[in-house]
């Protein structure tokens, strides 16, 4: 495959993920930023290669080939990110653009290793799954920050946005994977969130309590 069909399908993968049904042409076209002409296309290509089922009018999905190749895909971005992190210290909001030319790496014995050599991590730096040599995920039981009660507790497992400005956020707040987080209070006005980390209270908005998952303790 070329770097672009890996990169659509990547982009098919995670939005059937998010939505579990099929995606139409116009919302691959928004994540690619391109056109819908050149997003079907591609589509053409992936579907005579039996990666996608496509139609035209009709939505979008990965075959069983389609889905085991992006998830070897999103493999290699993950583990990338795990050793950028914890072997060449960047932080966890300068690893995913670097991860996205090394995914494309094709040696499978190469990521086999690195896997082993990283201890088979079964989480990236921001709490999402890595897919295992087979294509098997781990699922954690986890759910946001803003759907907790009062005085429940959770420990952050993972971020819904992985975008350099909010993980430079959380930095300063002292908000990390592991962090163990109170709901104190919600405020009906505005719906932001009073919680308590390490021993301090903080205000955070409803936009930022969206945004990050926790499983409760």
């Amino acid at each position: 495959m070329t770097f672009s069909e890996e990169n659509y399908l990547k982009a098919i993968y995670h939005l059937t993920a998010s939505l579990e049904t099929e995606v139409s042409t116009n919302a691959i076209a928004e994540i690619m930023e391109t056109k819908a002409s050149s997003v079907t296309d591609m589509l053409k290509k992936l579907s005579e290669k039996d990666l996608v089922n496509y139609k035209k009018y009709q939505g979008v999905s990965l075959t069983e080939n389609g889905k085991l190749a992006a998830k070897m895909i999103v493999r290699k971005h993950r583990l990338w990110e795990v050793f950028l992190v914890e072997k060449l210290n960047f932080s966890w909001d300068e690893v995913h653009e670097i991860a996205e030319q090394l995914e494309h790496i094709k040696s499978e014995q190469l990521i086999n290793r690195l896997d082993d050599f990283l201890g088979n991590p079964t989480e990236d730096p921001h709490g999402d799954p890595i897919p295992d040599a087979n294509g098997r995920i781990i699922k954690i039981e986890k759910q946001l920050l803003s759907e907790l009660s009062e005085n429940q507790i959770g420990v952050c497992v993972g971020v819904k946005d992985t975008s350099s400005e909010f993980l430079k956020y959380l930095d300063k707040q002292g908000i990390a994977l592991g962090s163990k987080i109170e709901f104190l209070s919600k405020e009906s006005f505005d719906l932001s969130v009073k919680i308590k980390i390490d021993n301090r209270e903080l205000s955070i908005s409803n936009k930022i309590a969206s945004n990050l998952f926790v499983k409760l303790v």
